[in-house]
């Protein structure tokens, strides 16, 4: 009668089916344990703040041995023991995915936006810190006097004058309907375009993935706070990609995570990019059209009035109390053309007849005299896009040349200040 083991005692059978397990290993043969292979959540692996019980736990195998491995994946994985156990390679030092503030980030944004945190995570682990931008964010080390002979100089020069003509060229019916339908001339997109990326030469080429979150997490130290704006900024960006089907570690900026031919932050371009071209979805990189159109609508939505010019010339008073309080508001328009005239400032005749208030803008020259000139509200308007006199006045200006370098070549006139 053939030995059924079954028929021993519990503990006696026990014995006899570990004596046979070690028989048969020291024969060279192998022993196949059927245990189901047990699979960790995707959140735990990809979330290193998911608490150790919200953690599926693997249902357990009776009277069935397990190997090391398999308990050690089956195992629910605290956030402690994630960072104890993820330290940073020489290799991977430079990932976020490695550090604590990163999970409780991605957690923040995800409740904060409605977003799913396993989603967040996902992205904000393939993020990778990066040292130049902390260092472009600080002031130069030596920095300079102002100079507006000098900025000035930057902008309007030949090429960037010639790539305007041949842009204005090429979108001459974009442009006119964009001053159509939202009152900004194409002289004034043309010099923000032309200002801002050189028409679309220098978009950047940063990750804004990275870029967003080194200045949220890794803002330097050393001048004014500014990791909030930036953490807002990095919540519009995870969700304009989800808008609009973006692959976020795909898209590039500026090392401060602006995008595109115009240069928009995540934010600007959720809540005033266009579809300008009419193609069913806004591309500001690949296309000129809707870069035109969002432009416009920028300015539109920050104050420009239509008809209305972008500054006059004008001759400040001496330096004497008047003059200061000309100065006091800054680019700020609260004169009328009268009480400029009454504190002293001599406006061109243009700048006389004009109806809106004004401001008195200085332009420091290095150690020169410094420069002025009358801003508007319109002024004011592109001061909106970026918080510089001098670059308002570079936009205004290099888009009357490019208008007036048409205007020369084509042999008819075209809009200008």
């Amino acid at each position: 009668m053939p030995f059924d083991p079954l028929t021993l005692p519990p503990l006696a059978r026990a014995s006899w089916l570990l004596c046979a397990a070690l028989s048969l290993a020291s024969c060279g043969s192998t022993v196949r344990l059927d245990v189901p292979p047990v699979t960790v959540p995707m959140a735990s692996r990809t979330a290193p703040d998911t608490p150790a019980s919200a953690a599926p736990k693997p249902t357990p195998q009776a009277s069935t041995p397990t190997t090391d491995a398999a308990a050690a994946q089956a195992r629910a994985i605290a956030p402690s023991d994630l960072q104890e156990q993820r330290l940073p390679s020489q290799e991977d030092a430079d990932s976020y995915a490695t550090r604590a503030d990163t999970a409780a980030l991605a957690t923040e944004l995800a409740q904060n936006l409605s977003l799913d945190r396993a989603w967040v995570w996902s992205v904000l682990s393939q993020a990778r810190f990066q040292a130049s931008v902390p260092k472009l964010m600080m002031p130069a080390p030596t920095p300079t006097a102002k100079n507006w002979g000098a900025y000035r100089a930057r902008f309007i020069e030949t090429k960037r004058v010639q790539a305007g003509v041949d842009f204005w060229r090429t979108h001459a019916a974009d442009l006119s309907r964009a001053e159509e339908t939202y009152g900004v001339p194409a002289h004034i997109v043309i010099g923000v375009l032309g200002v801002e990326t050189l028409y679309g030469r220098n978009m950047g080429r940063y990750r804004v993935l990275d870029a967003l979150t080194t200045l949220t997490l890794d803002f330097p130290r050393g001048r004014s706070d500014r990791s909030a704006y930036f953490k807002t900024e990095l919540g519009a960006f995870l969700l304009m990609c989800r808008e609009q089907g973006l692959e976020p570690t795909r898209v590039t900026g500026s090392f401060a995570g602006a995008m595109g031919w115009p240069q928009f932050m995540p934010s600007s371009q959720r809540k005033l990019a266009v579809d300008f071209d009419g193609d069913g979805h806004i591309d500001l990189v690949n296309s000129p059209v809707d870069a035109i159109g969002s432009v416009a609508r920028y300015l539109a939505e920050h104050g420009w009035q239509k008809g209305q010019a972008t500054y006059f010339a004008v001759t400040p008073p001496e330096p004497s109390s008047a003059l200061d309080t000309l100065l006091t508001p800054d680019i700020l328009p609260t004169f009328t053309p009268a009480e400029m005239a009454a504190n002293g400032a001599s406006l061109s005749a243009a700048g006389q007849k004009h109806t809106g208030l004004l401001a008195l803008v200085q332009l420091h020259n290095g150690g020169q005299a410094p420069s002025y000139v009358a801003g508007t509200v319109n002024f004011y308007a592109i001061t909106r896009y970026n918080q510089s006199s001098y670059y308002a006045l570079a936009v205004a200006q290099l888009g009357e040349t490019v208008s007036k370098e048409v205007q020369r070549q084509n042999g008819r006139k075209l809009s200008s200040n």
